[in-house]
């Protein structure tokens, strides 16, 4: 029964871990984008404002600070996508060469393993940090087409066609988050995921820690019953 189990190098105890990072990642991530009107999200919560953010463009005059905060955003997307990419650089480095990991589990009186187990849990880590960073230069991509939608809303509030293009470049704004946001958890959940280099236990703990943790933020958070007051409708 337990030959059964086995996936290649993965034992049941693994497999099992591995199947809890997967689906919490996923769950967390739709109870995130997916929150009740009653109980939202820190993101449902920031959507609203970037839809208000963009109904107070129509009347700014000039609109220098919406271009710095468009500017400051793309900024953020561009150091998480450069930083994904560095990890997955050396996360596919020590995939071509676990050895150092071995030595280290050896060191540490751990189950060394075979070294396609290493590269399992090291490969890992490096699809969801693949998945932060197509999220993140997505992101960037879609803060440019906000800043572009941003720049073709009339100058005169009293065109018809002003607030129609705010909420355009609203949604689209919003678009950009959702995506950013998708890759900062995948940057949290590839944190979580090299504990996997500890053992199962050590993975099925980080994945515990990490979701609780994201949930906090998003439903139980200071800041998010900050922006509970006098929200925007």
């Amino acid at each position: 029964m337990t030959e059964s189990l086995q996936i290649g190098p993965l034992g049941p105890l693994d497999l099992a871990a591995l199947a809890l990072l997967v689906v919490s990642w996923m769950v967390i991530g739709w109870m995130t984008e997916h929150s009740s009107p009653s109980r939202p999200s820190m993101g449902k919560l920031m959507a609203g404002y970037r839809r208000e953010w963009m109904r107070q463009l129509v009347t700014r005059q000039p609109r220098i600070f919406d271009s710095a905060m468009v500017d400051g955003l793309r900024q953020s997307t561009t150091f998480f996508a450069s930083t994904s990419l560095l990890a997955i650089g050396a996360g596919l480095a020590l995939i071509a060469n676990p050895q150092p990991l071995a030595n280290i589990a050896s060191d540490f009186a751990l189950d060394r393993g075979p070294d396609l187990l290493w590269e399992a849990r090291i490969l890992t880590a490096v699809l969801f940090g693949a998945n932060a960073f197509l999220k993140f230069v997505w992101s960037h991509r879609l803060f440019s087409y906000a800043a572009i939608a941003m720049a073709a809303v009339p100058n005169d509030p009293q065109d018809p066609l002003a607030y129609p293009r705010a909420a355009q470049a609203a949604q689209i704004n919003i678009n950009a988050a959702k995506s950013f946001n998708r890759g900062l958890r995948s940057v949290y959940f590839a944190l979580a995921t090299l504990a996997w280099l500890l053992g199962p236990y050590a993975l099925i703990g980080a994945v515990v820690f990490t979701t609780g943790m994201l949930w906090r933020r998003e439903f139980a958070s200071d800041s998010r019953q900050a922006l509970l007051e006098n929200r925007p409708d």
